[in-house]
């Protein structure tokens, strides 16, 4: 039957008039803001559909494949197990940045037909037009643009191929773009395909590539076809090329950060970088920003985020250092590796403590993390700082925003989370278990062998915002319904960047005062014409601090963090280059695992001077080339 009245249901279970005609912003009678949900439909062929016809009583056919669900409040229907054709999107629920998943499942009243997948989180904007193809957008896209997007594709081949689906990649109609952003309409089982399958697509682009990047994009292509093409040495390749090509972009940096205790609590568990405390100098600003969420016990909390902080600074400057010591492009699996090898040190210095004072269960302290720190590596261009890695461990977020979109780019690592990509349920399903929200990880919690970051590397190669926060501000997806208020001022310079962040924690303690808000703020901009309405310094880098707060810590907690660490760790020695590649990234590796010792010592001379005694303990248990790294016993 065709609905000839267009009507949208207010999200809100108290409201006693929830029909609200479509185009409506809030609901009419008690202001909620309506949710209009575009949804991708994976139907056959013969299940015609007319255009403006419900399904299933709430499904407004927009396209033939394109729905607006009527009533968003409702929980979609799903069966009770994930039936196979659903499972590799739930699999790839990590990869939630570029592939859809499941919202609901209508069944087929006749055996023959499918039954009809309902996908979210597809390339669809708020209006339910689809982003276009990369075919459509290719000739306007810059270079380092084009090559930004063949290189995700190809880092999406071996993952989707596991699992069968790597001819969705192989559809021009299905790889759409999001800015920067592929994104997938749907997943495609197929047969295990080739890498030439993939060369034999890109070859089509390639032709009409920007002239900075289409010769070498042939070379790359031709090692493709090849019968025993490496992906491997292609990913390489890809990536000095993109590298190259995004070093010619002028990069500016902006950052601010700040934290707030809440309005309906009495400490402070959360830590970030940087603050107002922090020197305007700091060697790490602004590449590096940092926000911790402490979890645990009396004072464990604020203790476990603070301590995360200054060890996670200590390591990645000596991460920066090696790198920059370096004439050859470092791959950025090996620079993920190093950072998430960084990481578990910093877990089990806050681990060890928690086992020294006989922490157990929920008593344990800890604390969740995303970091964002950009590592400039020389190229044939110069040098590139538009490297950025984003990792995370728990549910503090980074989002990328733009003045057109805002893209989430992190996963929590909750119970939620976990039952999706292990394929037991779908995620609005999941997220109705009563420990939905728990932490499935966090640092210090468990032992750092057991510790599993995730991160990933973006390129910045147009004007954004990196934002970092706790989950005070994300919680209830305050982020995604605020973000033109507070960021669009940003970019037309209408305020400065620390009164965005002090606006954001207004908001937050308005709608989410009951926990503790951390929130910084990267303001990164490649444009060469910029308006500005604020005074700012003649300075490639520039760092915005808020005026000073009073701490808030416990003296029982500060007592513990004012350690005497050193301003700047040591400088790991340098790595000769050789012309033989398999000798420079042994030699890398090996600077990177000096790298990792040094972060090691250093995290221990915190631990040293917080707990003495059981330092002394604990370093009789270390193998014997680590004990050489503590301090003598007085």
């Amino acid at each position: 039957m065709i609905s000839t009245q267009r009507v949208i249901y207010c999200t809100n279970p108290e409201c006693s008039k929830p029909i609200n005609p479509v185009g409506k912003e809030v609901c009419t009678n008690c202001q909620t803001p309506l949710v209009y949900r575009y949804l991708w439909a994976v139907d056959s062929p013969s299940n015609h559909k007319e255009i403006g016809e419900k399904i299933a009583h709430r499904y407004e056919v927009i396209t033939a494949n394109i729905w607006l669900d009527t009533q968003p409040g409702l929980l979609p229907e799903v069966p009770s197990e994930p039936p196979p054709a659903t499972i590799p999107y739930l699999k790839l629920y990590p990869q939630s940045l570029h592939i859809p998943q499941v919202y609901g499942i209508i069944p087929s009243p006749e055996p023959e037909v499918n039954d009809t997948l309902i996908l979210e989180n597809v390339p669809i904007d708020e209006h339910g037009h689809l982003y276009p193809a990369i075919a459509d957008a290719w000739n306007q896209a810059t270079a380092v643009r084009q090559v930004y997007w063949l290189w995700q594709i190809l880092q999406l081949w071996q993952p989707l191929l596991e699992l069968g689906v790597a001819g969705s990649l192989l559809s021009p109609e299905n790889l759409r773009v999001q800015g920067w952003c592929v994104r997938l309409l749907e997943l495609h089982h197929s047969e295990p395909q080739p890498l030439a399958q993939l060369a034999e697509l890109w070859q089509r682009w390639a032709e009409k590539a920007r002239p900075q990047a289409a010769s070498e994009l042939q070379n790359i292509i031709q090692q493709m076809q090849a019968e025993d093409a490496d992906i491997h040495t292609i990913s390489i390749k890809l990536n000095q090329l993109l590298l190259n090509l995004a070093g010619q972009l002028p990069l500016t940096l902006k950052v601010s950060g700040a934290t707030d205790i809440g309005s309906e609590l009495t400490q402070n568990e959360d830590a970030c970088f940087p603050t107002n405390s922090d020197r305007i100098d700091d060697p790490l600003l602004p590449q590096v920003s940092i926000v911790c969420d402490g979890i645990g016990g009396h004072d464990g909390g604020e203790v476990a985020s603070k301590l995360a902080i200054q060890s996670i600074k200590l390591q990645t400057q000596a991460l920066i250092q090696e790198v920059s010591s370096q004439t050859e492009i470092v791959p950025p699996e090996l620079l993920q590796q190093q950072i998430e090898a960084s990481l578990r040190v910093v877990n089990n210095l806050i681990s060890n403590s928690n086992n020294e004072q006989h922490r157990e269960g929920i008593q344990r302290m800890g604390t969740t993390m995303v970091m964002a720190v950009q590592i400039p590596q020389k190229v044939e261009t110069g040098e590139n700082a538009h490297e950025l890695y984003i990792v995370n461990v728990g549910d503090s977020r980074a989002y990328w925003i733009t003045a057109n979109y805002c893209q989430l780019l992190t996963v929590d690592d909750d119970v939620a989370g976990r039952e999706v990509r292990c394929a037991r349920s779908f995620a609005h399903q999941a997220l109705q278990n009563p420990d939905a929200n728990a932490l499935t990880q966090a640092l210090g919690t468990k032992d750092g062998e057991f510790l599993q970051p995730t991160s990933q590397r973006l390129i910045i190669e147009e004007d954004g915002i990196l934002l970092l926060c706790s989950d005070g501000l994300s919680d209830n997806n305050w982020v995604e319904k605020s973000w033109q208020n507070y960021v669009i001022p940003i970019f037309t310079g209408e305020i400065l960047l620390e009164d965005a962040v002090r606006q954001w924690i207004d908001l937050a303690n308005q709608q989410n005062g009951h926990d503790n808000i951390s929130l910084v703020i990267t303001h990164c901009r490649v444009s060469p014409d910029y308006p500005v309405h604020v005074e700012q310094k003649d300075t490639q880098a520039l760092v915005t601090i808020p005026e000073p707060v009073e701490s808030s810590f416990t003296e029982s907690s500060q007592a513990l963090l004012d350690l005497d660490l050193p301003e700047s760790p040591p400088t790991p020695a340098p790595v000769t280059s050789k012309s033989d590649q398999g000798k420079q990234w042994w030699l890398v590796l090996t600077g990177l695992l000096f790298l990792l010792l040094a972060g090691t010592s250093l995290s221990l001379a915190a631990w040293w001077q917080i707990n003495p005694q059981s330092f002394q303990r604990q370093c009789q248990r270390l193998p014997q080339k680590v004990q050489k790294l503590c301090p003598p016993s007085n």
